[in-house]
């Protein structure tokens, strides 16, 4: 493989401590938007003690994230970092609108099982160190601010480690 792929990282991967665990290639490009999507949780994870992001079609929702460029020989990495093979995340091409208004094609994961809304919030909280991650990541990205908020409105169920970032669950 050669060539390079841009990913769209939501979730723990906003993080550069994160991503290059599996990822040494990867470089952030920019921020950008994924219109039309909400960030959501969903699937027990062992590593991180409470449940994973997903990204789940919302018309009235936006989700903001990274956009990292990475070289192609890491792309079985990310798929195997995020259970494509277990099927727990499946690929999804988004496209992400950056904060200069170039749309990018991106590679995205989202959980190949979705949220039951008939299953309250509270059922499927991330993890206070999962949580945080993300939030680190978002600070270190830039991402905006309006949503660094909604990011630090969400409620955790208080685990706060120790996890394993090279343990797959």
């Amino acid at each position: 493989m050669s060539g390079s792929f841009l990913y769209f990282a939501y979730g723990s991967n906003l993080s550069s401590k994160r991503i290059h665990i599996n990822n040494p290639t990867a470089t952030r490009k920019c921020i950008g938007m994924l219109k039309g999507f909400r960030l959501d949780f969903n699937n027990w994870s062992k590593r991180w003690g409470g449940h994973c992001a997903t990204i789940v079609p919302d018309l009235n929702e936006d989700v903001w994230g990274a956009v990292w460029e990475i070289n192609s020989c890491n792309m079985p990495d990310l798929d195997r970092q995020e259970g494509v093979e277990r099927n727990i995340y499946k690929v999804l091409d988004v496209t992400v609108k950056t904060d200069t208004n170039e749309e990018l094609l991106c590679r995205s994961y989202q959980l190949c099982s979705l949220p039951d809304n008939r299953i309250p919030f509270e059922q499927r909280l991330p993890s206070k160190i999962y949580l945080g991650t993300i939030l680190q990541g978002a600070n270190e990205c830039g991402l905006p601010e309006h949503y660094i908020k909604k990011l630090m409105s969400i409620d955790h169920n208080s685990f706060d480690g120790p996890v394993n970032l090279n343990q797959n669950d």
